[in-house]
Parts: C-alpha cells; sequence; structure tokens
C-alpha cells in the first residue's frame, strides 16, 4: 500500500520561459535614451532566448560540471589542453554569435555598439557568468590588435571579428573565430604588475613586433584555452606587453605549460590556471616598458564589465526574487502583498533602477569616448562604477536568498550559484582598493575633472535637497582628496553619478525616493506605497 504523506502546495514554479530584456522597463528605456534603440528588436529576441528554461539548464549544467586540466595525451606527451562541458561550448556560441565580443570594432560600427553590447552583457550575465570573462578580454583586447598585431599574425583580425565560436585545439589562422585571454598577476605582485619578475629576451632583433622569448609564471592565467594571451614580462627597456599565441605560425605548441586549474569560489565554469613559460615565443607590443600603459586602456573596458557582470548578475536574483514572491502565500496574503516584504523588494528594485541609469550613461561615454569630455568622463567614472556595484552586489544577492527563504540557500535554486559569482567582480581587474586609487589618480592628474563634474552635476541642482547637499561635501573634497578617505569620497561619485541621471530620467516620484534612499545620511527611510508599486510594475515589464 502507498502511503501519501502529504500534498505538494504553495510551492513556487522556477522562473524560466521570461523575457529578460522586454520585462526591465528601466534597460528598455535606457538603451533607447543613450543611442541604441535601433538593438531593440534583436536585444528582445536575445532576452526571449536567453530566458527559457533550455539556456538556464545549460548555466547550470556548465558550472555543475566545471572544466578539467588535460596535462598530458595518451602517449604521455604535454598537452596542456582543458576540456568544457558541452554546455559551456553552447553558451560560448550564443555570446560569439551576439558580437559580445567584438561589436563596437566592425569596420560597420555604428553610434551606440558600445549602448548595444552593454545591454547584450547583461542579459548574458544573467543566465551563466563564467563565459563572459573569454569574451570580455577578447573585446578589450581587440583595440590594441587592431593597432599593432605582430606580422606573422596578420591573418587573425578577420577571425578576431567573426561572430563563430571555434574551440577547436589547433593554430588560429585555421580557426573561423578566436579568443584572447590575458596574463598579468604573478605569485609575489598581485595588482603590483611591476614586481613581476618573467623575464623576455630578444631571440634576435629587439623592437615592436619582434619575437621574444619568456621565461616565468603568471598565477592567474585568464582563460587558458584561448587563442592567445598578452602577457606582461620584463624586457631590458622595462615592464612590456607581449602577444603569446598558444600555437606557432608553424603549427607547433607554444611552450606555455598550464601547472593546474584553480579551485574558486564560484566563477566555476571558466577555467583560470596557473601557468610556466618555458622559453615560451611572444612578440612584442609597442616598444619596451610600455606594458602598463598598454593594459591600463584595456583595462577600462574589463572593468566596465565587471560592473556590467554584477548588475547583470543582481538584475537576475531581483527577477527569481519577485517570481517567487508573486506566487508564495504567507499569513493569508501573497508575500509581494506583505508590506515589509513589499518594502524590502520595492527598495532592491529601485536601487537597480539607479544602477541601470548610470551604467548606460558609462555606456554612452565609452561610445563617445573619441570626445575628450566623455573620455574623463568614463575613465572617472569606470572605476567607481566597478567598486560601488560590485561591492553592493554581495549583500543584495543575499538579501534575495531571504526572499525565497530556506529554498533560497539550496543548489535548487539560483541563489547560490550568483551569489558565489558575485565576490569575483569585485576582485577581477583590482580589488576595491585599487579602484579607488585610480579614482584618486584621475582627479589628481587631470585638472578639468572639476570642470567637467561641474557642469554635469550643476544640470540637476536644485531638485533634491539630498543630492544638492551630497555634491556640496563632495565638491569641497575634491580639491585635496586624502588616501584614508577614497572609499567614501569613491562611492559618493558613484551616487551622485546614479543621481544625476536618476533626476533627468526617471519619474520626480521615483527620483525624489531613490536620493532620499540612497543619499539621506540618516539611514534608510520608508518607501510610499505610491513608489514601490510604480517601480515593482516596471520592474516586471510594466505588466504586475
Amino acid at each position: 500500500m502507498a502511503w501519501q504523506t502529504h500534498t505538494v502546495f504553495n510551492q513556487p514554479q522556477p522562473l524560466s520561459n521570461s523575457n529578460l530584456f522586454l520585462s526591465d522597463c528601466a534597460l528598455r528605456e535606457a538603451v533607447v535614451r543613450e543611442g541604441a534603440g535601433w538593438d531593440c528588436e534583436l536585444l528582445a529576441s536575445i532576452g526571449s532566448q536567453l530566458g527559457s528554461a533550455e539556456s538556464l539548464e545549460l548555466g547550470r549544467l556548465a558550472n555543475l560540471r566545471p572544466p578539467e586540466l588535460l596535462s598530458f595525451d595518451p602517449r604521455g606527451a604535454r598537452l596542456d589542453d582543458v576540456r568544457f562541458h558541452p554546455a559551456w561550448h553552447l553558451l560560448m556560441q550564443g555570446l560569439c554569435a551576439s558580437r559580445v565580443h567584438n561589436l563596437p570594432w566592425q569596420e560597420d560600427a555604428r553610434s551606440g555598439d558600445m549602448v548595444a553590447r552593454a545591454a547584450r552583457f547583461i542579459l548574458h550575465a544573467q543566465v551563466e557568468a563564467g563565459t563572459l570573462c573569454p569574451v570580455t578580454m577578447t573585446h578589450a583586447a581587440i583595440p590594441l590588435l587592431q593597432q599593432m598585431l605582430p606580422a606573422p599574425f596578420q591573418g587573425w583580425l578577420p577571425r578576431l571579428l567573426s561572430d563563430r565560436y571555434d574551440p577547436r585545439f589547433g593554430v588560429g589562422h585555421e580557426k573561423r573565430g578566436l579568443l584572447i585571454g590575458m596574463g598579468m598577476t604573478e605569485k609575489q605582485g598581485g595588482s603590483d604588475v611591476l614586481s613581476n619578475t618573467t623575464r623576455a629576451e630578444p631571440a634576435a632583433a629587439r623592437g615592436p613586433g619582434e619575437h621574444y622569448l619568456l621565461t616565468g609564471h603568471k598565477w592567474f592565467f585568464s582563460v587558458p584555452q584561448s587563442d592567445a594571451h598578452l602577457v606582461l614580462a620584463q624586457a631590458a627597456g622595462g615592464l612590456s606587453c607581449f602577444f603569446l599565441p598558444r600555437f606557432l605560425p608553424d603549427g607547433s605548441r607554444n611552450q606555455v605549460h598550464l601547472m593546474r586549474l584553480k579551485d574558486k569560489l564560484g566563477n566555476r565554469s571558466n577555467a583560470s590556471s596557473e601557468v610556466e613559460f618555458c622559453g615560451a615565443s611572444a612578440w612584442l607590443m609597442g616598444e619596451e616598458g610600455d606594458g602598463v600603459r598598454h593594459i591600463l586602456k584595456m583595462g577600462g573596458l574589463t572593468r566596465f564589465d565587471c560592473a556590467l557582470g554584477s548588475h547583470g548578475l543582481m538584475r537576475r536574483a531581483l527577477s527569481v526574487a519577485l517570481y517567487h514572491a508573486h506566487q508564495r502565500q504567507v499569513f493569508g496574503k501573497m508575500l509581494i502583498d506583505q508590506p515589509l516584504m513589499h518594502q524590502v523588494l520595492g527598495r532592491m528594485t529601485l536601487q537597480l533602477e539607479g544602477q541601470t541609469a548610470f551604467l548606460f550613461r558609462l555606456a554612452r561615454a565609452w561610445d563617445q569616448r573619441q570626445n575628450p569630455a566623455e573620455a574623463l568622463w568614463g575613465r572617472l567614472f569606470t572605476p567607481a562604477a566597478k567598486f560601488g556595484i560590485c561591492k553592493a552586489g554581495i549583500p543584495f544577492v543575499a538579501e534575495a536568498m531571504e526572499v525565497l527563504g530556506g529554498i533560497g540557500y539550496c543548489e535548487d535554486s539560483e541563489l547560490p550559484r550568483l551569489y558565489r559569482e558575485m565576490p569575483v567582480n569585485s576582485i577581477w581587474e583590482g580589488s576595491g582598493n585599487i579602484m579607488c586609487l585610480d579614482v584618486l589618480r584621475v582627479l589628481a592628474r587631470n585638472p578639468a575633472i572639476n570642470a567637467l563634474l561641474q557642469q554635469e552635476f550643476e544640470a540637476v541642482k536644485g531638485q533634491n535637497r539630498h543630492f544638492d547637499r551630497t555634491w556640496r561635501q563632495v565638491k569641497q573634497r575634491l580639491g585635496r582628496p586624502q588616501e584614508a578617505e577614497a572609499r567614501d569620497l569613491t562611492q559618493r561619485l558613484m551616487l551622485l553619478g546614479c543621481a544625476c541621471q536618476v533626476l533627468q530620467y526617471l519619474p520626480p516620484l521615483l527620483a525624489d525616493a531613490w536620493c532620499r534612499m540612497m543619499l539621506d545620511p540618516r539611514g534608510p527611510v520608508q518607501l510610499s506605497a505610491n513608489v514601490t508599486g510604480e517601480v515593482l510594475r516596471r520592474a516586471t515589464g510594466g505588466v504586475v
């Protein structure tokens, strides 16, 4: 006799088969406002595909079955390859088809490409974040490679700009699409790359584009299966940037030995390795001693992606929490209708409204980087965004877990994976202190920054007293910023950047509530029912 112990009820369905783009009013508005309205139809298609149960399952599988290092082939010869679950390859195929790795660098690039790419990046981040690492580094490397790709590899450029993903283990010029990794960090230095010890000796002649031999190591060698890496090494003229291919032009394997894959807290789907260079062949990018300058150029792009990625993870956590709250009944009411939960979810949603507006203003600055003022705006607010948004993501996802209760802490939900994923964006490409020191560096070295901020922030002055007070306090500190206060100053600048966009573009009711919530020094204030109702309606595409 079969015993029926209980009936399952009041258990919400998991969120799947939703449109990640159309359900997000703030994202849709920002894309149009900042110049990429031409991409909305494709973004809606991408959002539908990525929000499907099939895509979400690929993200789960890619992290459940992390990559494996294959050090040797069956004959005992060095192989130094990485094996991935098929789900990884399908996700990578979608990213490359969406041109997240190269959209702004196409010959037919159009105004708003950086904005469109930012939206595509955020959508993909909501499904699987590890696959974003290879496309982020490739995207950042392409502009440098377009200028100074070494002569033996000139045939790579069309493949770098391809929309094809080709994971084959082989020579770059025989593949349909290529990816680029990076290797900067060494055991003794971390962010202090000037302490790197890897040596570069010329194989024959010295100088730009010439062949060198590298001996040394990297403590973090990102995406070791990439077709080439940009690495830092010490040449006679100082720390220099080198192009290090996986396979040499004659088809032989380069002397790059993968020692092990990192066992990481999160980012499990993505391979990160330790590596040794045993006389590895590499080609000098630019002049000897120019390595840091080249890396900083790429670092701005990768840091922006860290902020975008964290925002995407936060948006997914919010969506999961909202979907649960609309289905779960507690104490005789739907969870979403409980006053305290309504307040919590409204505050989370309002926080993301400001972030969305700010990130797409930043995307516009990157899109218009030929304009000196826009380039400077992006130079200041990119590290500020990485600091503020990536830090905010960790407690944000934890709050979303609490909305779901015990099941939110279990692997049956997406939230544990999102939570483990969040810290990498704070650490990768420079941790919080590095970002804040970079903000101080921009303030100290660019006298025009004060006038730029004055122009930007004075445009909304008088609309909100919390904004006015914060701007007045920050303005007094800009001329003499102290290193010990760099975190507070960076956070305030980021919040002012958000507030400036909020006051210009959000409905006044929401803009005032955002400024009170984020800028009032007295601490959290209760949001009105009108505010929470409207902001939650926008968070579900305007349909709830």
